[in-house]
């Protein structure tokens, strides 16, 4: 990170782990109680600059400023759901970037889909931020600060955390393991990891990597489609792991996690919709601990895609029902405001270089 009053010089002192910023604190001769201190400020209490840390001295303030770095992100566009309250924010990030997160209210609590990246490389058909590329990994700090300001901003707790919004989680796979070990820790945000899922395209070498480590969040994997022909299609990616391969890695996590894997399916009329796709999908992932999670695919500028009728909906589901695969429709929220991620900040970016080439 480049060109931010000078922060590529200093620790980036929101996404270390308190061990860390404790060790760091002695090598600057400063206390181990004041790290104690400047972490609860950080993570409990979601501080974006030292000069909030009232109980610390101005001396000391100075001393953090010149050695550390607070990344946050900045609120430019905040747009609430007239039918229910679901709120989108388009960020701001450090450095000029621009990610979108997204609060839903559900009566067990209020749920943020938080971004991973500013973009997406993985380049899926039916997704407005694949089609503008991936700009840069996002940090934890970043990751973190879009939880901390949606609850000041809004003065309310949350308690559940959805990793599918802009960006492929497991591609920035080391920042994000550090933001899950961040969020979950009881001093700080304290959001379990059975309260948060992580959403995958499907990067299998990743999905091995984390069996290894037994994670309890839940596992959300874009499926989309039941052979390698339309998924190929679609999904760019199954082009490096096929079907096969990525439903063999997801049978394994399931065994080695005892966790129920989530399958994201967006229905595209005519495409992936059919008898023939239930009957196929239904019989790939039989035996397997998991959900069928279906999703009316969204218009997005740029491709000809088509929501599924209801009647063909539910059509799809009762196919999967009867040969024991438990699948609901996502409920749709903020309708009225796009709240599917991408679009926004697509949005900001076509205007942004509409004032360049004026200029």
């Amino acid at each position: 990170m480049h060109g931010i009053n000078g922060a590529e010089t200093k620790n980036d002192i929101k996404s270390m782990t308190k061990s860390e910023l404790t060790a760091s604190f002695a090598e600057l001769g400063l206390p181990k109680f004041r790290a104690n201190q400047v972490y609860d400020w950080l993570h409990a209490k979601g501080a974006d600059s030292f000069d909030e840390m009232s109980n610390i001295s101005k001396d000391m303030r100075a001393a953090l400023l010149q050695n550390y770095y607070i990344y946050n992100v900045t609120v430019e566009k905040k747009l609430i759901s007239a039918y229910d309250g679901t709120i989108k924010y388009l960020f701001r990030l450090d450095d000029g970037e621009y990610i979108e997160s997204v609060v839903m209210s559900y009566h067990h609590g209020y749920t943020i889909c938080i971004s991973t990246q500013a973009g997406c490389r993985m380049g899926c058909r039916f997704c407005a931020t694949g089609m503008g590329g991936l700009a840069r990994n996002l940090r934890p700090a970043e990751m973190l600060s879009q939880i901390t300001v949606a609850q000041r901003d809004n003065n309310i707790r949350i308690s559940n955390i959805v990793l599918m919004g802009m960006g492929e989680p497991l591609d920035n796979f080391d920042n994000v393991m550090r933001f899950l070990e961040l969020v979950s820790d009881t001093e700080g945000v304290g959001i379990g990891m059975r309260h948060i899922s992580l959403s995958t395209c499907g990067l299998v070498d990743r999905i091995y990597q984390l069996i290894e480590m037994k994670p309890q969040f839940t596992l959300s994997v874009s499926l989309h489609a039941p052979n390698d022909a339309l998924r190929g299609e679609m999904m760019p990616i199954n082009n490096k792991w096929n079907v096969e391969q990525l439903l063999t890695a997801c049978r394994r996590y399931a065994e080695a996690t005892h966790r129920r894997i989530s399958f994201e399916y967006s229905l595209i009329k005519g495409k992936n919709d059919t008898e023939q796709c239930a009957l196929e999908l239904a019989g790939k992932l039989k035996g397997m601990l998991c959900h069928v999670n279906l999703i009316p695919v969204n218009t997005v500028k740029g491709n000809s895609y088509e929501r599924s009728s209801p009647k063909q909906i539910q059509k799809f589901i009762n196919i999967l029902e009867s040969r024991g695969i438990t699948a609901t429709v996502r409920r749709t929220l903020g309708a009225d405001i796009n709240a599917s991620c991408g679009q926004l900040r697509r949005k900001k970016k076509e205007e942004s270089d509409g004032d360049l080439q004026q200029n």
